[in-house]
């Protein structure tokens, strides 16, 4: 047991974690993350756990941007029918984060006026890519 604790330690100093649940200090800030995450996925847990991701980022100090592709950009969906992903998707964008949506995606779907999202292309994806220190994909 000791030795998984120390080496949750270890990946934490080695990854930068801040596991605890603090406000980030000047240090911290000084050292954000940008943070850019593109979603593809409309399993409403792995959308919701990524928000909480992506909130929890940006309490840390760091910048998040979200782009949406495939099935990503059901959000506008899941949202309404869901509002634990309701309160997440407000509490992101209320607190500055943005959200980019596939526009060939999002009109494959007739969604031609997103209301969680700003319709995009694989430009502003590449461009998303380009800006951030980290990318993930969910």
């Amino acid at each position: 047991m000791k030795r998984v604790v120390l080496m949750i330690a270890v990946l934490s100093v080695l990854l930068g974690c801040n596991c605890e649940n603090k406000e980030p200090n000047a240090t911290e800030i000084a050292t954000a993350t940008k943070v850019g995450i593109v979603i593809s996925s409309n399993d409403v847990e792995t959308v919701w756990n990524v928000l909480r991701l992506a909130n929890y980022s940006m309490q840390q100090g760091d910048s998040v941007s979200i782009f949406l592709l495939g099935k990503g950009v059901e959000l506008d969906s899941l949202v309404t029918v869901e509002t634990k992903l309701a309160e997440q998707t407000d509490k992101f964008l209320d607190n500055g984060g943005s959200i980019l949506g596939c526009g060939t995606c999002l009109k494959s779907r007739n969604n031609n006026e997103p209301q969680f999202c700003t319709m995009s292309s694989m430009a502003d994806l590449y461009a998303l890519i380009k800006k951030n220190d980290k990318v993930l994909t969910f």
